[in-house]
């Protein structure tokens, strides 16, 4: 309790000691007296933002809001309130005539003395006027200065703002802080250097010094010096307001020999030129077309080793619409690396309809120096990202620390603009050589392909068959082929696969991207095994059909497409589930319900034996998902989605498992004694009719014959070639008559017509079914005249190993009608006969 008493006793005398300093200072008198021909002004004023004058005053001869003290004056003031900082600066401005008389070089002095004035924010201003054909050097003792744009502050508060003079205005040049690289500033014409010092800061110097130079020729020379590795972002005069017309400024970088410099420009704006053009020019060593000349909107030049000058040129100006020139810039300075000296060609000549982009990965910010990363183009042109288009060969190299940073991602079109042209054909989809033998680890690689609407569709085959990432089962393979419509305005996404499942096909039915996503750095190993092929096929009506055999080993989880959205509205997609002869299938939901509303439409899914052309078909919207069911044979499985309501979409997991074929002991037994039975019954059988028979031949009475006029009676004449033809021999001549001959009248009905036998009538052949989706069922319209036409085109599927087309036919017994007549919200499947 002591020990608290005694702070709180601290803190009050801490508070009454602040309060006795600010109530003397308050009532300090400050004296200033100005020698004659100092050419120097002294203002006090009030600050910004300007408070109410009543709250503080200066009082002098009287009580006034400002005090101006020039050469030759002496006046002694005090403030009537203990805070004057905050309420009033001081600006000191010293001019200096150099066209007159001899200019004062050398170091400036802080004039008056920093003890006479009053603790306030202070404002050093030097203005020199010199004549056009002089030059004058601002040299920056250590540290060096960092320039800053409009609106930034510096962390000192101390700020260096350097203008220069071009006839009869005022150009700003800069504004700087400290801990930079500029080290001198050359002018022509004059300059006005102003120094800010906040009110507490105890500088004594200004930090720099005024030298004599020859004509500069142009607006100003920026000094920029690198010590180490480091970077300087730099900005045109006026910035961010116009370079002034047909002007010329340069920046000359002083670059260690063991050092690389790189320039990226960060933004710029053109003017609307209509005499010369504006450029930059770069003057480096060792070139042989110095200066090197570049549109602002080109690549920059980079891994440049040694000094080198930078300027930029304006041009004669529209003085209707003259636009803005400016520019901002960033030089950054690094170690060579060894990727530095290798050259990469990647070859794009003989391709078509792609690009490929390096270009540095997201990032966290970090506000220590991080060494720039740039690509080359012909070891020089660097920039931190670079395209490259088809049709050329590119030499590329790369200005790096660490080439983790960048990734690649490249894009490939392939179009089929005549299906009669790419009916059947194939492309492999592979990454090429020269994308693997780059330093840099690959990212995307997306194939667009392209087909006309309606007449033909896409098939892709992977050389391993696929898995489809779940949650369930995640791809932990180094790359995976992320596949997605293609088709404006759909937003359609199939899934993600990788290798090592159970899909072995999957069927798109119009554009669709295809895209190679690598995950790691082993990709590079394991290039050989990203093998896609992809063929042009007959179009057919699903969104999607996916080909998938069973693997006895783990279980196959499956998905609708647009997991995370739903699948769109009015989709229909399949799958083929293989079965094992020796295999049973077991199918599970993963949940009871899909709890998907429709606005209008059906939402099913039906399930069909392949083999026994059983189905099931299941209201999504009203029942319940079945349960774990098995199948013994292939089967489908398709589902088809209304148009939901926005709060819930359709979505469905389920997996397919498999096991043995396995019979108990009792099913044997039953098998075996079943067997033995009905051998014994066909014995039987046997028996009894052999013995029939054989009663039958030994009753049987005298043949029968009927007379044949037509027997030839005449004795043979002499023997020909072919001596008797079917009317001269007697193989038409009956030795036994059936007695269905001889009774055959009695077949007759009363009008004297034979009775035909009851046979089945012929039926059309409807094809193997094993290899066509399911057809959702038909729902019928809305509309109070609309009906199913029996006309409708036959939805055909061609999978990718046959070449015929199969189809299902329901009967309209079988129709699913919600009871009213809206008009069909899917796609109705008609018979198609075999040879239509």
């Amino acid at each position: 309790m002591a020990g608290l008493n005694c702070r709180v006793t601290v803190g009050l005398l801490g508070v009454l000691l602040l309060g006795a300093v600010r109530l003397a200072r308050g009532w300090e008198t400050y004296e200033i007296a100005l020698p004659h021909g100092s050419n120097i002004t002294v203002l006090i004023k009030p600050g910004a933002p300007t408070l109410p004058a009543n709250l503080c005053q200066i009082i002098s001869k009287r009580q006034v809001t400002a005090l101006s003290i020039k050469a030759g004056e002496t006046a002694v003031f005090s403030f009537s309130c203990r805070d004057p900082e905050n309420h009033f600066v001081v600006e000191i401005q010293k001019n200096i005539d150099c066209m007159s008389g001899p200019c004062p070089f050398g170091e400036v002095h802080l004039q008056p003395s920093m003890s006479v004035l009053p603790t306030l924010n202070r404002t050093f201003i030097w203005d020199v006027k010199a004549n056009k054909n002089i030059g004058l050097e601002l040299q920056f003792s250590l540290p060096r200065l960092r320039q800053i744009g409009r609106g930034e502050s510096c962390p000192d508060g101390v700020t260096h703002s350097i203008s220069s003079r071009v006839d009869t205005k005022m150009v700003r040049i800069g504004t700087f802080c400290s801990n930079g690289t500029v080290s001198r500033i050359k002018m022509q014409e004059g300059v006005k250097m102003a120094l800010a010092l906040p009110w507490f800061h105890k500088r004594k110097v200004s930090g720099f010094s005024i030298t004599n130079r020859s004509s500069i020729k142009r607006l100003c020379i920026i000094e920029s010096v690198f010590e180490g590795e480091g970077s300087a972002t730099l900005m045109s005069a006026n910035y961010p307001d116009g370079f002034p017309e047909d002007e010329l400024m340069t920046w000359q970088f002083i670059i260690p020999a063991h050092l690389r410099a790189s320039v990226s420009f960060l933004h710029f704006n053109v003017s609307n030129c209509v005499k010369k053009e504006e450029r930059v020019e770069y003057c480096i060593p060792g070139s042989t077309t110095n200066p090197e000349v570049f549109k602002l909107k080109d690549k920059q030049p980079g891994n440049i080793a040694g000094n080198f000058n930078l300027s930029l040129q304006g041009c004669d100006q529209d003085a209707q619409n003259p636009g803005i020139l400016r520019l901002q810039f960033q030089v950054l300075v690094q170690h060579p690396q060894n990727e530095s000296n290798k050259t990469y060609v990647v070859d794009l000549s003989n391709e078509q309809a792609m690009s490929l982009t390096i270009e540095q990965r997201p990032g966290k910010l970090s506000r220590k120096f991080v060494p720039g990363c740039f690509v080359c183009l012909d070891s020089r042109t660097c920039s931190t990202n670079l395209t490259l288009t088809a049709g050329s060969k590119h030499k590329i190299s790369f200005l790096c620390d660490d080439l983790t940073r960048l990734w690649i991602n490249a894009e490939k079109t392939i179009s089929c603009l005549d299906h009669r042209y790419c009916h059947r054909k194939a492309y492999s989809l592979q990454v090429p050589w020269y994308i693997l033998q780059l330093p840099v680890q690959l990212h995307d690689f997306s194939w667009k392909l392209l087909v006309p609407k309606d007449s033909i569709s896409l098939a892709l085959v992977p050389a391993q068959k696929l898995q489809q990432h779940t949650h369930e089962r995640v791809c932990n393979t180094s790359f995976s082929y992320l596949v997605a419509s293609a088709v404006p305005g759909q937003d359609l996404y199939f899934g993600s696969f990788c290798s090592g499942g159970s899909i072995e096909q999957i069927q798109v039915k119009q554009n669709v991207s295809v895209t190679l996503r690598a995950f790691a750095p082993s990709f590079q190993q394991e290039a050989s095994r990203q093998s896609l092929t992809v063929s042009f096929v007959p179009h057919f009506k699903e969104e999607g059909v996916f080909t998938v055999t069973l693997d006895t080993k783990s279980k196959v989880y499956l998905r609708t497409p647009n997991w995370d959205k739903g699948l769109p509205s009015l989709t229909s997609v399949s799958w083929n589930i293989s079965v094992p002869q020796d295999q049973v299938a077991c199918l599970t939901f993963l949940k009871e319900r899909t709890g998907v509303v429709c606005q209008t439409g059906r939402a099913f899914m039906i399930i069909q034996e392949q083999r026994a052309h059983t189905e099931e078909i299941f209201s999504l919207e009203e029942e319940v998902l079945p349960k774990p069911s098995f199948r013994y044979h292939s089967f489908w499985v398709n589902i088809s989605n209304c148009s939901p309501m926005s709060k819930k979409q359709l979505d469905l997991l389920f997996w397919v498992s498999l096991t043995p074929r396995t019979m108990d002991l009792t099913v044997i037994i039953l098998a075996v004694v079943g067997g033995g039975a009905l051998l014994l019954f066909a014995l039987g059988l046997i028996i009894c009719f052999v013995k029939k028979n054989r009663k039958k031949k030994i009753n049987k009475g005298p043949a029968v014959g009927i007379y044949n006029g037509n027997v030839n009676t005449q004795m043979p004449m002499q023997p020909k070639t072919f001596q008797k033809r079917r009317k001269d021999n007697e193989s038409h001549v009956y030795a036994e008559i059936d007695d269905t001959m001889v009774y055959g009248h009695l077949l007759q009905d009363s009008k004297g017509s034979f009775l035909q036998p009851k046979v089945d009538t012929y039926r059309p052949f409807q094809g193997p079914t094993g290899d066509c989706p399911p057809s959702p069922p038909r729902i019928c319209s809305r509309a109070p005249t609309a009906k199913l036409t029996e006309d409708e085109p036959s939805s055909g599927f061609l999978s990718a190993s046959e070449s015929e087309t199969y189809t299902f036919s329901y009967p309209s017994d079988r129709n699913i009608s919600n009871g009213n007549t809206d008009p069909p919200l899917l796609e109705t499947y008609e018979t198609m006969e075999p040879g239509e």
